[in-house]
């Protein structure tokens, strides 16, 4: 029988932690793994794994955790404990992970889930900070938070009400994953598995090319919120393999991490598809943009600049001319430095306009801007493998949508995509610079 992992401080916690443990198995028909991540070792008969074992899988034996600072004694555990969990899973020896802690056991516990656990297994954090800025503690995965509205000290009615509940979904979600792993689906390995990135104002062309994807080629789609943690997301399960291709239509973090906005996906954006080896399209979407929160807060250096209210919570930045420039030498310097199969990496530039915000007339339109971006691109991946294709068309018109996908299907080996019999074989003609049909070149694609 697999068990749930608890994951505690039981030098600071152990009150706390026994009576979670408790509820956990009262109820479920599962077994308790409950592993110590405290400072002091405790000698309790409820520990699974002790202190000083986790400790043991320190890189550096030698270190006193006794004399570290607290900060140093959380870094510490986490690298000893990530190891050790990891171990758990992939023994397949547990079914779920849990925690309670304040700050400090917030930041050691979700940091072991976040490195030693794949996305969707099921992990719970109650936590007294998670009714805040919780990005930090969960960052890309799907760790599942629970406020403990009172501090996890001691024992009061409000407390215990809230462990049981904690208790509860955990078990549920432990049910859950176990069951699907007593009954897989056959259908995963069949079906093509695409990563496409989405803003609000690049959704007509994502959901095109989704549905394109899903009813003409069967593939499974994966639509990834370009919000800084979408981005991070759907790198993360490039680099896990869960993802067979990548349509990154909306760069737009670039842009944020470059100019400091709210949505950055960090420095590394843009280099997993790249260093997968994956068919990987990418274009332009919302590069015309940076993000900040209520137009109050938009730092005062920007403050002079053309700025457009999207929701009352959501400020939008234009990119300047040379901005754009740096955005398209960031696109240009990633792919050129991790692309290990580069004749299987295209750019797809949408002149018509990068977001539906930026077309001719749009409030965030800028030729000048967006002819900066456009050239540093071309001239930038001149004479490497890398296909840079230009299109009139903007970034939301169907028929762009549906060609990118068809790009990115092409660049599948034969017969690795599934083709319904009444969608015709095509084949992208250089020469042309079209879509033609395999059985009569003289044909294009019907639209």
């Amino acid at each position: 029988m697999t068990s749930i992992a608890l994951l505690g401080t039981c030098d600071t916690k152990l009150h706390e932690i026994l009576y979670l443990r408790d509820q956990l198995k009262s109820q479920g028909n599962f077994s308790v793994t409950l592993i110590d991540l405290g400072r002091s070792p405790v000698e309790h008969s409820s520990i699974s794994i002790s202190q000083d074992a986790v400790a043991g899988h320190a890189k550096d034996k030698n270190v006193d955790i006794s004399s570290l600072p607290r900060g140093e004694v959380i870094k510490h555990m986490i690298q000893c404990a990530v190891p050790c969990v990891k171990t758990l899973y992939e023994r397949g020896e547990i079914c779920a992970a849990a925690a309670a802690g304040g700050s400090g056991g917030s930041s050691l516990a979700c940091a072991v889930m976040r490195e030693a656990l794949p996305i969707g297994f099921p992990k719970m954090m109650i936590s007294t900070v998670a009714s805040g800025d919780t990005g930090p503690l969960v960052g890309e995965t799907d760790i599942t938070m629970m406020y403990s509205v009172v501090d996890i000290a001691g024992s009061n009615a409000l407390l215990r009400n809230i462990f049981k509940n904690a208790a509860g979904a955990i078990v549920g979600m432990a049910n859950a994953w176990s069951q699907a792993q007593q009954h897989p689906n056959q259908e995963n390995g069949a079906r093509k598995r695409i990563g496409i990135t989405m803003f609000g104002v690049t959704t007509p062309g994502v959901d095109t090319a989704r549905q394109f994807l899903e009813e003409q080629f069967n593939c499974e789609v994966f639509v990834f919120h370009a919000t800084g943690h979408g981005g991070q997301a759907m790198e993360r399960l490039v680099r896990a393999g869960e993802l067979d291709a990548v349509l990154d239509l909306t760069t737009t973090e670039i842009c944020d991490h470059l100019m400091g906005g709210n949505m950055s996906a960090g420095p590394h954006r843009l280099e997993a598809a790249a260093a997968a080896g994956i068919p990987y399209v990418l274009s332009l979407g919302a590069t015309d943009m940076v993000n900040f929160g209520p137009k109050a807060l938009v730092p005062e250096k920007y403050s002079k600049r053309h700025l457009y209210e999207h929701n009352p919570t959501v400020t939008l930045m234009r990119t300047t001319k040379d901005e754009c420039t740096q955005i398209g030498n960031f696109i240009v310097d990633k792919l050129k430095s991790h692309s290990i199969r580069p004749e299987l990496v295209q750019v797809v530039i949408p002149r018509g306009g990068v977001s539906m915000i930026a077309t001719p007339g749009g409030p965030f339109a800028d030729a000048e801007a967006d002819a900066a971006l456009f050239a540093s691109i071309e001239s930038g991946l001149r004479g490497t493998p890398i296909k840079v294709i230009g299109d009139r068309r903007d970034i939301n018109d169907g028929q762009f949508a549906q060609d990118v996908a068809k790009r990115l299907v092409a660049l599948f080996p034969a017969n690795q995509v599934s083709t319904p019999p009444e969608v015709e074989a095509f084949y992208y003609d250089e020469a042309t610079g079209a879509f033609m049909l395999a059985n009569n070149p003289g044909l294009s694609p019907s639209r």
